[in-house]
């Protein structure tokens, strides 16, 4: 239903797994993986302003708020952007359920069947206190930031990324850069319906993302962000 069935076939899962041993940070590029339309559908549910809240990190406290804020200094800050607030949305309006059935359906059973298979290893909510906190929609504008981090938090296996950006441009900034190996860095543009899939704990997968240009025809860059661990 969500999955693009010619994305998962055998031969691809074979793929998959053989672009990771290959690459430094474990990661791979799958395009088209979610069937179109229905994004289509959510990319209409994310236009509605009312529903996003500013969400900042410092790196040393999550979720700070605006009086920590503005007593940290510029290079402590690595995190200031707009978080979905998707319950409420559904609750106010019927048509923005399908977005929160796309982010239940990424924390499903098939889903999290794939991405086992994937890397190999068995991922589960199971001792995962509030597994929905770890799957939802992030949108970035020109004055918003993602700086130099890493995602390897104790038993995290996989990290997802799929971008909902339509007619993206390489003018427009925003691309996600891996720190790689020997001053290799890798460059992914946030082109609609590319899901980046990763592994948090493997060499070089600190990640920061480019700002996204003043001039921007669209002015903000849309993503899903999505963690899972392993029994």
């Amino acid at each position: 239903m969500w999955l693009n069935d010619q994305k998962i076939i055998p031969s691809a899962i074979r793929r998959y797994r053989k672009a990771l041993a290959a690459s430094t940070p474990r990661h791979i590029v799958i395009d088209g993986l979610f069937d179109q339309q229905k994004l289509d559908s959510i990319c209409a549910v994310l236009q509605q302003e009312q529903y996003w809240h500013s969400q900042k990190h410092s790196y040393s406290a999550l979720y700070v708020d605006e009086s920590q804020w503005h007593a940290t200094p510029d290079t402590e800050r690595f995190v200031q952007r707009d978080l979905w607030q998707g319950y409420i949305a559904v609750a106010n309006h019927a048509q923005s359920a399908i977005a929160l059935e796309f982010l239940q359906f990424l924390r499903g059973t098939e889903f999290m069947a794939l991405l086992s298979k994937i890397f190999d290893v068995q991922v589960t909510d199971i001792h995962v206190a509030k597994p929905e906190i770890n799957t939802n929609f992030f949108r970035l504008g020109a004055r918003d930031f993602v700086n130099q981090h890493a995602d390897d938090s104790p038993g995290r296996e996989i990290c997802l990324l799929l971008y909902l950006n339509k007619d993206w441009s390489n003018e427009q900034g925003g691309e996600l850069v891996f720190m790689g190996k020997d001053d290799h860095s890798v460059t992914i543009a946030p082109l609609y319906n590319r899901c980046v899939l990763f592994d948090p704990s493997s060499e070089g997968s600190e990640h920061w993302v480019k700002a996204v240009t003043h001039g921007a025809a669209a002015a903000y860059r849309y993503n899903v962000t999505s963690w899972y661990w392993s029994e």
